[in-house]
């Protein structure tokens, strides 16, 4: 599962799921949620090209079962092994691998063939799964992978840190600009411990566990994975302020990449500068290992070891530790007395000693410039997004002040509106004629609407509402400027 796809990889994927046609042509939102014979039928998917409208219709539900993609021609196969209860030939088979498709290939292909509009919606409905979210997304095409920053952007969250349990209070802010620590988990070489599942025991609680990562254990989570090596998922934990709920006191950004580090170094030299420290899995290291020694490291490095192979010696972690200044407490290690609840403990409490201690706090927006250095591209480096958002800004910038902002740029809306809306109301209602005639009353409040009408077609349009309307006038431009606005 550590090896680099190709280009030749990633179209045998896609002409399997039938999206080939949507790589340069991409995949809009309006096809997405285009109702047909398709989308009303609640048969499961019966062929790979049944897969990827089978989980955007669920994800589109936000239904937490979307990752679940078994095809229903490999339970009608059980059914056909299990109806000759004599017959033992098949008791140690396996099932065709080559008929199933990992999950984390699918919502790859997916985010590969769809444009940035699906990418927000498949983004804030992955998090309202409490599913994790792209963050660098692979492509074998290019061999590069892309920050997916425009992904992140309408995905909003709530939190209550500890600092405002006692009154209650309460934060609310787009994730994609928030300040949060980031805790990576990376491995090196093969690991016989699943990361993903550690995980998510890391980031359930007692009473209530939740995949958040897919991992081996998983409906086709062992499947081997063909275009999602080098994915790096994220999520976050947010505490609600209740004491013997939160796992985590402050808020937490844990990010996860897919493969083996050594193959994707610049996923792993990203991580290492954004974040406040770095998990390495391993089950064997060797002590000159040029990836962990390298001197630009931002990140805590913490190795993680599982000593129940047998190949793990004092030695090679004492010369690395000495390298890499690390202490005993960087240092975790499953031995054969460990069970996973104590190593799950273990590791939950380094956490919290990292987040307690850390100074290095990050939002996806500020990652961006990470990325430009290292030559990762950023999804809001497109033209049309750029545009829309260089627009934007130069609208917003300009609100200092809402009411007199309000004043200067909308003046249509303010009191002459407002004497117009009064001068039409009483036209109907007549409520202070007093004792006047009707018809000179009327006459009266038509001059004054008129004078009003003057007024409003003397002023010229406002720099803003010339922004505004040069900004909206291009087809293709206007949606990224109206979501950054």
């Amino acid at each position: 599962m550590t090896s680099c796809c190709t280009g030749t990889d990633l179209m045998m994927v896609l002409e399997d799921l039938g999206l080939d046609q949507f790589y340069k042509e991409k995949l809009s939102l309006s096809k997405i949620l285009e109702i047909n014979e398709k989308t009303i039928n609640d048969e499961p998917p019966k062929c790979k090209s049944d897969l990827p409208l089978y989980f955007l219709k669920k994800l589109m539900m936000v239904n937490v079962t979307a990752r679940k993609i078994e095809r229903s021609a490999s339970e009608s196969n059980s059914e056909d092994t299990l109806s000759d209860p004599c017959n033992f030939n098949d008791l140690f088979a396996c099932h065709n691998m080559n008929d199933s498709l990992n999950p984390l290939d699918l919502i790859t292909a997916l985010f590969l063939c769809s444009d940035g509009f699906v990418h927000q919606e498949l983004a804030l409905k992955m998090s309202m799964c409490q599913f994790s979210v792209p963050l660098l997304l692979p492509n074998c095409d290019t061999q590069q992978c892309t920050l997916m920053l425009w992904a992140m952007r309408d995905i909003v969250k709530k939190y209550r840190p500890s600092d405002l349990s006692e009154s209650k209070g309460f934060i609310e802010d787009r994730i994609a600009l928030s300040e949060l620590p980031m805790i990576s988990f990376v491995r090196l070489g093969e690991c016989s411990l699943s990361k993903s599942e550690i995980l998510n025991k890391l980031l359930s609680n007692s009473e209530q566990y939740h995949d958040t990562f897919v991992h081996r254990d998983m409906e086709c989570g062992d499947i081997q994975r063909r275009i999602s090596n080098g994915l790096t998922e994220m999520t976050w934990y947010l505490p609600c302020g209740n004491k013997n709920m939160d796992i985590f006191s402050e808020p937490v950004a844990i990010a996860n990449l897919r493969g083996d580090i050594a193959s994707f170094e610049t996923q792993f030299s990203f991580l290492c500068q954004t974040s406040a420290a770095v998990f390495v899995f391993f089950d064997q290291l060797d002590s000159e290992c040029e990836l962990l020694t390298n001197k630009n490291h931002k990140a805590q490095i913490f190795l993680v070891g599982n000593q129940q192979n047998k190949r793990i010696t004092l030695d090679v972690l004492k010369k690395l530790a000495t390298r890499l200044n690390l202490t005993r407490n960087n240092i975790i290690i499953k031995s054969k007395q460990t069970n996973n609840a104590d190593f799950v403990k273990s590791l939950k409490k380094t956490v919290s000693s990292v987040l307690t201690n850390t100074q290095l706090k990050m939002s996806i927006e500020q990652m961006a410039e990470v990325a430009h250095e290292l030559g990762i591209p950023v999804d809001e480096d497109s033209p049309e997004c750029q545009d829309g958002k260089k627009n934007a800004d130069a609208i917003t910038a300009e609100i200092k002040d809402t009411f007199q902002f309000k004043e200067n740029q909308f003046p249509l809306q303010g009191h002459i509106w407002k004497d117009l809306t009064f001068l039409e109301k009483e036209e109907c209602r007549l409520r202070n004629i007093g004792s006047e005639d009707i018809e000179n009353y009327k006459s009266n409040l038509i001059k004054k609407r008129e004078e009003q009408r003057k007024k409003q077609n003397s002023y010229a349009m406002s720099s803003v509402m010339t922004c505004f309307i040069s900004a909206i006038s291009s087809p293709h431009r206007e949606r990224f400027f109206l979501s950054l606005s």
